[in-house]
């Protein structure tokens, strides 16, 4: 059985890193796992989108439409852009935070409301947290993808001692601490 993950973000919040620590951890488990990552204007605030992959066997890297498990949010629109690619039971997992696209930027366009309740409106399994309030909590707030990874962590059932030791061996030595303290926050265990 192959379990897909999408990780979407905006360039420069740590996206990268959370698929990173997800693909680790889940090779440890003994899963064959795939990571793609597709850039979009990653370093000029785009979106950036992140497929991991894994199962027994998995033989390609890339998630189609209707075919994520999970999709891990760093942001509203963002959650709302891909929510075609979720599989019927799956499930959201996003930050409350807004980051203005370019065109609500110059004036273009407003940043849609109510996207949480319109998620959910459609029958979508949606599980929403101030991830920004708790990473600033935890001490920096760029500790966003690890309160997200902490909150994904509670439908998965893989120990927590097992995602902090992922978590040691994926981050610089003086951030872990601070990312142990995000990763419970996330779990809403701390």
């Amino acid at each position: 059985m192959i379990k897909n993950i999408m990780i979407v973000g905006v360039g420069g919040q740590g996206s990268l890193l959370a698929s990173k620590l997800l693909g680790h951890l889940l090779l440890s488990e003994g899963y064959d796992v795939k990571v793609s990552e597709v850039h979009g204007m990653s370093q000029r605030g785009g979106s950036v989108v992140t497929y991991v992959r894994f199962g027994d066997k998995v033989y390609s890297p890339i998630i189609d439409k209707g075919e994520a498990d999970f999709i891990v949010s760093f942001e509203k629109l963002e959650a709302a852009r891909y929510v075609e690619y979720l599989k019927d039971t799956g499930r959201i997992v996003v930050n409350t935070q807004e980051i203005d696209p370019m065109p609500v930027i110059t004036g273009a366009a407003s940043y849609p409301e109510d996207l949480i309740e319109k998620m959910v409106a459609l029958g979508i399994q949606v599980d929403a947290m101030d991830c920004l309030s708790l990473a600033n909590e935890a001490g920096s707030a760029k500790a966003v993808n690890i309160v997200l990874m902490g909150r994904l962590s509670k439908y998965f059932d893989i120990p927590v001692e097992r995602w902090q030791k992922a978590i040691e061996e994926c981050v610089p030595q003086k951030f872990v601490e601070l990312n142990h303290k995000a990763f419970m926050l996330g779990r809403g265990e701390e």
